[in-house]
């Protein structure tokens, strides 16, 4: 059973998504809290799975309560933003996010998605991928993948395109076991830590850095 803790100031969001996930046999909802500081105390004093957060909360936001979530307690988090709120993709995903979704995810992409963070990967949504990609004006650097070889670069735009390691496996006739060990590869070689710094890189040159312009 997946336990899943809600934040989100707006009753109308923590209660659509209590409804939409709560028929879900392999998931249970923990606590809808409306603070980021109330959901770093639940995380660090009770066993939380993954996190749905929000981004902008009165207190504390939600890039700030991802940090000390993710540093202090074994829980995934998954940031659901809106279109106006770009400017935070690269910040959350620096704090610790496994995830960045938009609030009009489709409910079934959004149980997938925490299924899959549950898994070891990372999801960023093609349209959240787009804004990374024009908040960053990628035509001033381009991804510098030189030390991959052709089949890792294919894999990587693969990634970035959205697909998982099993759909990559599948297009590349390939067994998702060498897609794993192949993307492991490539984060080694670019320095990065998980697929949607990956994505990142590859459409925008630059990996999330304190020098990202938004």
């Amino acid at each position: 059973m997946i336990k899943l803790l809600l934040v989100d100031d707006s009753e109308l969001i923590t209660g659509g998504l209590a409804v939409l996930l709560g028929v879900e046999t392999d998931l249970t909802i923990v606590d809808c809290v409306d603070r980021g500081e109330r959901a770093v105390e639940l995380c660090q004093h009770q066993p939380i799975d993954v996190v749905l957060m929000d981004v902008r909360m009165p207190g504390m936001s939600g890039v700030e309560a991802t940090k000390i979530i993710t540093e202090t307690t074994n829980a995934k988090v998954i940031i659901l933003t809106t279109f106006d709120e770009d400017k935070y993709i690269i910040e959350g995903i620096k704090n610790g996010a496994v995830g960045y979704l938009l609030k009009n995810t489709e409910p079934q992409q959004l149980v997938q998605a925490i299924r899959s963070v549950m898994k070891g990967q990372s999801i960023l949504s093609q349209d959240v991928l787009e804004k990374a990609k024009q908040g960053f004006h990628p035509a001033q650097k381009t991804a510098d993948l030189s030390s991959l070889t052709p089949r890792e670069i294919e894999i990587t735009r693969l990634v970035a395109a959205g697909l998982s390691n099993k759909q990559i496996a599948n297009r590349l006739y390939l067994t998702e076991g060498t897609i794993n060990n192949s993307l492991s590869t490539i984060l080694h070689k670019l320095a990065l830590e998980h697929r949607t710094q990956v994505a990142i890189y590859y459409l925008t040159g630059k990996a999330g850095d304190h020098d990202a312009t938004f």
